[in-house]
């Protein structure tokens, strides 16, 4: 996997200016003119760190006459593409988005818990606890008065969990985290 829109050279470059910083290059982009960086960090990225990374990389990219039109660094964020081993090893117990080369029990793409990675013969493989959705179905409205009879929307589809699936990394075209965010704060009434 990786990003193959840009030359092995380049992102080495980048990839190694980037970790002397302090930082990890979550992904490289190459659009044209536009060559996009998206960091990470432990504790978080800020825009500062966007800003110290950029002004190293302009240095870096004229000193080794890169050509290019614009430069963006950013956040990883919260929804990051996974494509090296150590990003699946960091993000086992995330929910992941995953789209296959090829069909897997007739799906290309799947949804669930990342487990773990493990080797295994033929190489590196994720497991995967795959979710499956059981959509609602639509039930009549009671009573004799307005709308009576008619259904009701269809209640939401609930989440459940369906098998678990080893998938090689050679046959993950992209993944993704799925953000899990809790907006419930930590204020009066927040759930202890």
């Amino acid at each position: 996997m990786g990003n193959i829109a840009v030359e092995k050279p380049l992102f080495a470059l980048i990839e190694r200016s980037v970790e002397d910083l302090g930082y990890e290059l979550a992904d490289l982009e190459r659009s044209g003119g536009l060559l996009r960086v998206s960091i990470d960090a432990a504790q978080g990225i800020t825009i500062e760190d966007c800003e110290r990374v950029t002004r190293q990389l302009s240095h870096v990219l004229t000193v080794e006459n890169v050509a290019y039109d614009r430069l963006e660094v950013g956040s990883a964020g919260v929804d990051r593409r996974l494509w090296r081993r150590r990003d699946f090893e960091r993000f086992a117990g995330a929910r992941i988005d995953v789209r296959l080369r090829a069909l897997l029990d007739g799906r290309r793409k799947l949804r669930g818990r990342l487990l773990e990675l493990v080797a295994a013969d033929g190489g590196e493989r994720i497991r995967l606890k795959v979710e499956a959705e059981r959509a609602g179905g639509a039930v009549a409205r009671a009573g004799t008065g307005r709308g009576a009879g008619r259904p009701r929307k269809p209640a939401k589809a609930e989440v459940v969990e369906g098998p678990t699936v080893e998938v090689a990394l050679a046959q993950i075209e992209w993944a993704r985290l799925v953000p899990e965010l809790n907006f419930k704060g930590t204020g009066r009434g927040a759930a202890k």
